[in-house]
């Protein structure tokens, strides 16, 4: 579904696209990028499923929910052994333990470890055999999937703008973009290496990453950005999440006001679901007494 954001005092068009809404567990890019992985573990009779995150991964939570959907074992590498008595703190981890995902908590240093295939041996020693989905999910077959958001319907705008993690599902859209298409992306990342990384996936040249808005790099916020978010979905009853669609809306929106984009332009912004994420962010927030996030009425 395409939802009309209205705009004032400007002849530019802007869509959402609401992959948030596609599943009620696992929603937007996360629905995409396991569709297919979850189809080849299948294929190969794997029975369980083994993957990486960090505290509050929205990726953590959507291959504990799959797996549970669909009768996969799910294990987590979670980043921080601090994190292993403090499950009942966390939600994003306490809803992934429900949904019945074992856990293996790490540190920082092991945790980079992650793609080292002495590594996955050792987990492989340990666990057995399993289907390895990436931190993040971002492979081919996520690509594959992600290539499946834009519609025949979407060929009528002019830019497709949506946030970047692992780089998965920017290139997914570019690989599906048409011709004429402008396909830009939001890092919530600080650093380059993103760039890199989508090239491993794309065939065309038609995007670019707008550095500008990752508001001082990953799950980092400001009393700016929650008032952006408040305040937006007050006005247009759309919920964003503070670690990716908030900052990448909070991007388009003061492009449009610099005139970045051309008159009469027609823009889709891409909602990547992750607002599971909210509740573990305003649990930090107010250890901090700051402004918290209202996106529910």
């Amino acid at each position: 579904m395409n939802q009309k954001i209205h705009l004032e005092n400007t002849n530019v068009s802007l869509y959402i696209k609401r992959e948030d809404l596609l599943h009620p567990r696992i929603s937007g890019n996360k629905f995409r990028k396991l569709k297919y992985n979850l189809a080849q573990a299948k294929s190969e009779s794997k029975q369980t499923l083994l993957t990486f995150g960090g505290a509050f991964s929205n990726h953590i939570l959507a291959v504990a929910a799959a797996g549970k959907e669909q009768g996969f074992k799910t294990i987590g590498i979670i980043r921080g052994e601090e994190l292993q008595d403090k499950i009942s703190e966390n939600p994003t981890l306490q809803k992934a333990q429900d949904f019945g995902m074992v856990f293996e908590f790490v540190g920082r240093s092991i945790y980079r470890e992650k793609s080292n295939p002495e590594f996955i041996q050792q987990l492989t020693e340990k666990f057995g055999d399993f289907y390895l989905i990436p931190e993040g999910g971002t492979n081919d077959l996520a690509v594959k999937g992600c290539e499946e958001i834009l519609t025949k319907t979407d060929k009528k705008f002019d830019y497709i703008c949506c946030a970047v993690g692992t780089g998965g599902t920017i290139s997914g859209l570019i690989n599906c973009s048409k011709n004429g298409q402008q396909v830009l992306g939001f890092p919530a990342l600080k650093g380059d290496f993103l760039r890199e990384d989508i090239c491993k996936f794309v065939r065309k040249s038609n995007w670019n990453l707008i550095e500008d808005y990752h508001f001082a790099g990953y799950a980092k916020v400001s009393d700016e950005l929650i008032v952006f978010i408040n305040e937006f979905y007050q006005k247009h009853k759309v919920p964003l999440d503070p670690i990716y669609t908030g900052k990448m809306m909070f991007g388009v929106m003061d492009l449009i006001d610099k005139n970045y984009f051309p008159e009469n332009s027609k823009i889709l912004v891409i909602h990547t679901g992750g607002l599971q994420g909210i509740a573990g962010m305003n649990i930090l927030l107010k250890q901090k007494n700051q402004l918290q996030i209202n996106v529910y009425d």
